[in-house]
């Protein structure tokens, strides 16, 4: 007799119907995935999975929590990692500080600074 394996939890079992709803409209949009390989673009998925967040008026913090959902890997590693070691919910983190995060995470430094001299 093979074993049973255990049932699967829910992903998004604390979040609400109108949350579960919204993450599957935002899958609609077929938002891009970050892994950490070297050919992804950190820059660009965050820019794209934001752009398609406020496109859906997805509040601030289900803006973190949809993205996050699209990291593999690695990267979703590096971010679980953050949740067990963090004190506060990681929920509670604003798009500026999940971004700056993730930022500092995935783009070299040097990358970085041209970005900013460019902009200005």
């Amino acid at each position: 007799m093979q074993p049973i394996a255990p049932a699967q939890p829910e992903v998004s079992a604390t979040t609400s119907k109108v949350e579960q709803l919204r993450l599957e409209r935002y899958k609609k949009y077929h938002p891009p995935t970050f892994s950490r390989l070297a050919t992804d673009d950190a820059q660009g998925f965050l820019e794209e999975c934001h752009r398609i967040l406020r496109t859906m008026g997805v509040t601030e913090m289900s803006e973190v929590s949809f993205t996050t959902f699209q990291l593999r890997g690695a990267a979703y590693q590096w971010w679980r990692a953050y949740e067990l070691s963090s004190p506060d919910e990681p929920v509670s983190l604003t798009w500026t500080q999940f971004s700056n995060m993730f930022l500092i995470e995935y783009v070299p430094q040097s990358l970085r600074d041209s970005r900013h001299v460019e902009f200005e």
